[in-house]
C-alpha cells in the first residue's frame, strides 16, 4: 500500500517548498522564481505576451479517468497554446492550485510531475504560484509568460478577404476521446464493468495529453511566415472560426472535404454512429493552431504536411459557410464546446 503523507503535515511554505525544490531554469530571461514574493523576467527588449486558464473540477476536467500526473501536463499545454496562438514562444508560467483534505502530498507530487515534464518539454520555467485549500475538489489557474519579437504578435481581428484559412493537425479527435470516456464512466457506475477502450488510444490521449503546436511557430519563424489572424481550436472550428471573423469583420467559406482527421478516429466516430465533421466543428480541446495567411504565403504553407488550408475569408457581407463534400452550401453556426462535463 502506498504511504499517505497528510498535506497538512507540511504546512502551505512546506508545501510549496516541497514541490518546487528541484526547479532548474531554462531561460535567460528569468532572473528570479519561487520564494520571493516575486518573479523578476527580464526579456531583453522583446514584448511580453501573457495568457491565464482556470481550470475546475467538475467543469473542465474529471479526475474519474483523469490521471492527476496528466492533468498537470494538460494544465500547463493548454495555456502554452494561447501564447503560441500570439506568435509568441512560452518561457515562463504561474501556477496556482486548491485542493480538498481528499488529495495527499504524494497526489500532488503527481500532478507536479505532469506540471515539469510540460515545463521540460516545452522548455519553460515555474517561476511561482499559489496554494490554497478548497472546500471540495481541485482547482487549478495558470498565468503563461511568453515573449515576441517586436510587434510579430498576431491578433484575431487582421484577417483580411481573401486570406486563406489553415489549420495544425488534425481535428475533432478530443471530442472522441471524451465521448469514449464518458461513455465507460457511465457503464461502470451502472454495471460495476471494467472500462473498455477499445483500443483508442489516440483519441483518448488527444484528450487526456493534448499537446501545443510549438513546431507550427517555429515553423512560421522558419519560413518568414507571419500569419494575418490565429486562434487556437479549443472551442470546436465552428466557434473558432466565427470568433476572428467577428473580430476581423469578415465572412469566410470552409471546405468540408479539406478537414484534417485522423483516419482511426474518423472510422471509430463512424463506430459511435457520430459524423466526424460535426465533431471537428462544434467538439472542442483540440488546441491546434487556426490561422490566415496572405495567399502570396500559399507555397510556404503548402509544404508543410502539418497544415491544412481549409477555406479563404470573404467580405463580411457574403456571410460565413461551409461547402459540403456534396457541394451544398450552409450557413456556418456557432455550436462549440462550452467546457462543461455533461
Amino acid at each position: 500500500m502506498e504511504s499517505r503523507t497528510e498535506i497538512s503535515s507540511l504546512g502551505e511554505f512546506g508545501l510549496i517548498e516541497h514541490l518546487t525544490k528541484n526547479i532548474e531554469f531554462k531561460n535567460a530571461s528569468t532572473l528570479l522564481g519561487v520564494g520571493d514574493d516575486g518573479a523578476v523576467i527580464d526579456h531583453f527588449g522583446r514584448q511580453t505576451v501573457f495568457s491565464t486558464d482556470l481550470l475546475i473540477e467538475g467543469i473542465h476536467f474529471d479526475l474519474s479517468y483523469t490521471p492527476l500526473k496528466h492533468l498537470g501536463y494538460k494544465s500547463i499545454v493548454v495555456n502554452l497554446s494561447d501564447i503560441y496562438a500570439m506568435n509568441a514562444v512560452p518561457t515562463q508560467i504561474l501556477l496556482n492550485i486548491g485542493f480538498s483534505n481528499r488529495f495527499s502530498v504524494e497526489s500532488l507530487d503527481e500532478f507536479y510531475a505532469g506540471v515539469y515534464a510540460a515545463c521540460n518539454e516545452y522548455n519553460v520555467d515555474l517561476v511561482g504560484g499559489d496554494t490554497s485549500s478548497s472546500q471540495k475538489g481541485f482547482i487549478v489557474s495558470v498565468t503563461a509568460i511568453g515573449e515576441v519579437a517586436p510587434d510579430s504578435f498576431v491578433k484575431r481581428n487582421t484577417a483580411k478577404p481573401n486570406d486563406l484559412i489553415c489549420v495544425s493537425g488534425e481535428l475533432g479527435s478530443a471530442f472522441l476521446g471524451l465521448t469514449l470516456l464518458e461513455r465507460e464512466k457511465r457503464i461502470f457506475e451502472e454495471t460495476g464493468a471494467q472500462p473498455d477502450l477499445e483500443g483508442q488510444a489516440h483519441i483518448v490521449g488527444r484528450l487526456l495529453k493534448p499537446e501545443a503546436r510549438k513546431d507550427i511557430i517555429e515553423y512560421f519563424s522558419e519560413s518568414g511566415i507571419i500569419p494575418t489572424s490565429m486562434i487556437d481550436v479549443s472551442d470546436g472550428l465552428s466557434s473558432d472560426i466565427l470568433h476572428i471573423c467577428k473580430q476581423s469583420k469578415t465572412g469566410c467559406v470552409l471546405y468540408e472535404d479539406k478537414f484534417p482527421f485522423n483516419d482511426e478516429a474518423k472510422e471509430f466516430a463512424y463506430k459511435l454512429q457520430l459524423d466526424p465533421t460535426a465533431c471537428a466543428l462544434s467538439g472542442g480541446e483540440d488546441y491546434e493552431l487556426l490561422f490566415t495567411v496572405a495567399q502570396n504565403d500559399f507555397e510556404k504553407i503548402k509544404s508543410n504536411p502539418a497544415i491544412s488550408i481549409i477555406g479563404y475569408m470573404t467580405d463580411e457581407a457574403e456571410g460565413k459557410h461551409l461547402i459540403t463534400r456534396g457541394g451544398n452550401k450552409h450557413e456556418l453556426i456557432a455550436q462549440g464546446w462550452n467546457h462543461a462535463i455533461k
